[in-house]
């Protein structure tokens, strides 16, 4: 069955299917955690806490979860005492190097551009 045009509109993931993975990857603190855990290997919350700064205690707890749920991180439990808990990215998440490789490139390549264009938008 071929879809209309009209049909796609109403679709996000069939107009623009990398939607769904811009929406897990590219929030707000998504990209820090992943890019420190894939950078300095496993953590504990706070050694993730002080790297990525700004971050409160409940968002970082919540995009862990999420990220855990989207296995993109993995979270291992030592049942010690006191109790060590330890996330590190997982193969799943690591696939995603390469495309930050691309948007870092891209990024020094490119927001130069941007900020000129900001700038000459800003002053019309």
């Amino acid at each position: 069955m071929r879809m209309r045009v009209a049909d796609t509109a109403t679709e996000p993931e069939i107009a623009c299917p990398i939607s769904p993975v811009v929406d897990i990857v590219f929030s707000r603190w998504t990209t820090p955690i992943l890019w420190s855990l894939h950078a300095h290997g496993r953590q504990r919350f706070v050694e993730l806490e002080r790297r990525i700064t700004r971050i409160t205690p409940k968002v970082l707890t919540q995009r862990l979860r999420q990220l855990e749920r989207d296995g993109l991180v993995v979270r291992t439990y030592h049942p010690e005492v006191p109790p060590r808990v330890e996330y590190e990215i997982s193969e799943l998440g690591r696939s995603l190097a390469p495309l930050f490789a691309h948007l870092a490139e891209w990024s020094i390549e490119h927001l130069g551009e941007v900020e000129e264009a900001r700038q000459a938008y800003d002053e019309a």
